[in-house]
Formats: C-alpha cells, structure tokens, sequence
C-alpha cells in the first residue's frame, strides 16, 4: 500500500540559519528553492537519501512545544554507517550532541541533536 517517504515538511523560524543548517551542516542537497511571495514564504526541497525534506519559512511562527514531549512527530532520524564521523563533524559546526545510546531492542547505536529550532533530530547508526 505504502512505498516510501517521500517527504518531511518543517516550518524554521530563521530560514537562512536553517537552511545552512540543513545544506551546509548537515550536508543535504538542494533540489530547488521558491519563494512564495503570495504566503511571504521560502520553500526549500532537500535531498536525503530516497526522500526530502521540504524547509517552509512563515513570518512569525508559532514556537513548537517539545519538552515536555507534546503529541504529534516526535522527532526526524537519519540511518548513518558510522556514529563517530557525524558526531564529530557536527561537534565542530558547534552542534550539541547527546551521548551515544544503545536501542535496547535492535542493539543499535543511536544518539540525538537538534536543529536551530529545537527539532530533535536523530542519528541511528546501521
């Protein structure tokens, strides 16, 4: 019935600082970029792996809750071949990352960030 994702929207409060966040630090292709003057809105599709995330500016949005943790998505996660290499790459773009943790189900490694917003974001190593 359902095949894949195809994509993940998220509202940024500062566009620029999100999308270098998500192109430069994180790496992430940009497929296009429109601006929306009808909405005073960037949208922005970027490439990750099969699927994309689509970056929306919105003048003044609401902040999202997300502590404690509030109904809806819960967080994004990313499959990586190695922890370490992302970890440390985003270290020096000053992003805080939390101790690497161990999925007590699949015995996986896994460990988390956020973006400029506060999305948590997930890294689960395969």
């Amino acid at each position: 019935m359902l095949d894949a994702v195809h994509h993940v929207a998220i509202i940024c409060s500062d566009y620029a600082c999100s999308k270098r966040f998500y192109a430069e630090i994180l790496g992430l292709t940009i497929i296009r970029e429109v601006w929306r003057a009808d909405r005073e809105s960037w949208k922005c599709d970027l490439q990750v792996g099969s699927a994309q995330i689509e970056l929306f500016s919105f003048p003044n949005p609401p902040a999202r809750p997300s502590r404690p943790e509030a109904q809806g998505l819960r967080h994004l996660a990313f499959s990586i071949a190695a922890l370490e290499p992302v970890i440390e790459h985003l270290q020096r773009h000053d992003v805080v990352v939390e101790a690497i943790r161990l999925d007590e189900h699949t015995g996986k490694r896994f460990t988390f960030f956020a973006d400029p917003d506060g999305l948590p974001l997930e890294l689960y190593e395969l």
